[in-house]
C-alpha cells in the first residue's frame, strides 16, 4: 500500500489534486482512498488531503499519520520536524518551490522532487490552482501513473479551463527536478 499526504492552502487545489490522482489510480486497476481535513472552510486556510492506494480493496478506515509520499504545495504550513517525523525512512518527498535543493538539506534523506508551481499554472492560465500542476510533477517523479491516465482523468473532471488545466500538467511534468536521496 502506498500511503500519500498532501497539505497546502485552501484554493490551492489540495482536495482536488488527492481526488484527480486517486481516479488515476482507479483507471490503471488500483484502488484507491481519499480523505481529507481542513479547519475553517476558507481561501488561505490550511488543507491536508490523503490518498491510500493498493492492489487489493482498502480496509482502513484511520487518519494516515507516517505517509511513503509527502505532496507540499505551500511550504509556509508545513514544518521541518513534521516532514522529518511524519515521512517514513525512504519516502518521496515533493515540494513547490522557487528554492535550490541545498534549502532542504535536513531532509536529503529523502528522495526530493522539486518544481516551482506558481509561474507554471499562471503561464498556463490557471493562475493558484497549483493541483494539476504538481500531479504532472508528481507522475514525472514518481513514474505510477502513466501521463495519459491523468489527462484523461482531467479532462473528465474538471471542466473549466481544462486544456489550460492539462497544459499545466504537461510542463511541470517536463519541468521537475528529481534528487536522489543521501544518506
Amino acid at each position: 500500500m502506498i500511503e500519500i499526504k498532501f497539505k497546502g492552502r485552501g484554493g490551492q487545489g489540495v482536495v482536488m489534486a488527492s481526488e484527480l490522482l486517486g481516479r488515476a489510480f482507479f483507471y490503471e486497476g488500483k484502488f484507491p482512498q481519499c480523505f481529507s481535513l481542513f479547519g475553517s472552510e476558507r481561501r488561505g486556510a490550511p488543507v491536508v488531503g490523503f490518498l491510500r492506494v493498493d492492489e487489493e480493496p482498502i480496509l482502513l478506515k484511520c487518519q494516515i499519520r507516517h505517509p511513503d509520499q509527502f505532496i507540499i504545495f505551500d511550504l509556509s504550513v508545513v514544518d521541518e520536524k513534521e516532514v522529518v517525523q511524519d515521512l517514513k525512512p525512504g519516502g518521496i518527498l515533493l515540494i513547490n518551490t522557487d528554492q535550490k535543493i541545498d534549502r532542504f538539506k535536513n531532509w536529503r534523506h529523502f528522495k526530493i522532487g522539486l518544481i516551482d508551481a506558481g509561474p507554471i499554472a499562471r503561464e498556463a492560465g490557471v493562475e493558484g490552482a497549483l493541483n494539476t500542476t504538481l500531479l504532472g510533477a508528481y507522475i514525472a517523479f514518481t513514474r505510477l501513473v502513466r501521463k495519459e491516465t491523468l489527462v484523461e482523468v482531467v479532462r473528465q473532471m474538471i471542466s473549466i479551463k481544462t486544456e489550460s488545466n492539462i497544459e499545466a500538467l504537461q510542463r511541470a511534468y517536463d519541468q521537475v527536478q528529481i534528487y536522489e536521496s543521501i544518506s
